[in-house]
């Protein structure tokens, strides 16, 4: 099943209205008499899911009523706000080349218990909204990303427990400015600044969507990423996924309850070359990036010289996942960065 949230005046509702989208992409039919929003459906899964699943099948045989033609740009992020976001950061090769960009070791701790911080979910940008950034100086980056969405999740679950709470997943675009990062972390309390609002597909699916490349609570797909219009990455998500999805829904449960409606990220897709190196760009026959931050490391490494330059104003990145016939999964993240300019 497919899922997302259309846009409505925002002064009016900011969590937009529960559409069912074919799995096509091409067309949508309104849910909001089973469910207003999303999260309203996924605090009533059990009782709603079966209602959403017949007008999904109804609507990819051509028989629901009300049907119309989806316009992408219509749509917000799947939620629009949630109550608990919170992004790990499962692909240590990614973590590996960052932590070498600020001068920081990797800890052997890193291999046994997930890195995750607590993002802001108060407003979630959509996934064709603009970027609004106050400065270049901060050094804009994008980070794509895969997300779950959960059930209420009890605390202390076991990963296999959390496994059957992980309802949706959709991709992230976990926007980060690096040049704050450095300057926070050293003060000992974690993001804040450097993190400002990430965006989602607009489209989030359930699990069974993926069919056989949803396994061990991870997506076996590659993630395309595309700067200005020319491909920078396609790395594989599945396996360089240290911890899977389970595993970082019960880290992010263990001292407390997560509420229906909690969004756990993966962290940037990222992968090494076979031989161990830290990854080749497209240009060189590698898989590319999926921020950045790690092109930019690589520089360093291989060449002591840093040239590619973070995000600036006009530049655009999108990011989207095809099965393995072509198909886009969950429609594309596609973003312009712009000034952000104070409203009066």
């Amino acid at each position: 099943m497919k899922l997302a949230t259309l846009k409505l005046d925002p002064r009016q509702c900011r969590d937009g209205e529960l559409v069912i989208v074919s799995r096509d992409l091409r067309q949508a039919v309104s849910a909001s008499d089973i469910a207003d929003t999303l999260q309203q459906a996924l605090e009533r899964w059990t009782a709603v899911s079966p209602l959403l699943e017949k007008r999904y099948a109804e609507l990819n045989d051509g028989q629901a009523v009300g049907a119309f033609d989806l316009d992408m740009p219509s749509l917000h992020s799947p939620l629009p706000r949630s109550y608990h976001w919170a992004d790990g950061s499962a692909y240590l090769n990614h973590v590996k080349l960052v932590r070498q960009a600020r001068g920081a070791e990797l800890p052997e701790s890193l291999w046994s218990d997930p890195l995750m911080y607590q993002g802001g979910g108060d407003a979630f940008l959509g996934p064709y909204d603009d970027i609004e950034a106050v400065s270049e100086e901060h050094g804009i980056d994008f980070e794509g990303e895969i997300a779950v969405i959960t059930d209420d999740v009890p605390m202390a679950v076991t990963p296999e427990q959390a496994a059957s709470h992980i309802k949706l997943i959709m991709l992230v675009n976990d926007v980060s400015l690096r040049g704050l990062i450095p300057g926070e972390l050293a003060k000992g309390f974690g993001f804040f600044q450097a993190k400002p609002a990430s965006s989602f597909s607009p489209v989030c699916v359930t699990p069974d969507e993926l069919g056989d490349a949803w396994q061990d609570g991870r997506v076996h797909l590659p993630l395309s990423v595309h700067l200005n219009g020319e491909k920078f990455g396609e790395p594989e998500a599945g396996p360089d996924m240290i911890f899977g999805f389970p595993e970082l829904v019960a880290h992010a449960a263990r001292t407390r309850q997560l509420g229906a409606g909690a969004i756990v990220g993966s962290g940037t897709v990222s992968n090494p070359d076979p031989d161990g190196g830290p990854g080749k760009p497209i240009a060189d026959g590698g898989v590319g990036y999926s921020c950045l931050a790690e092109v930019r490391m690589v520089e360093k490494i291989l060449h002591d010289e840093i040239k590619t330059p973070f995000m600036r104003f006009g530049d655009r990145v999108r990011i989207e996942m095809f099965d393995r016939k072509g198909q886009s999964l969950f429609g594309a993240i596609d973003q312009r960065v712009v000034k952000y300019q104070e409203s009066e």
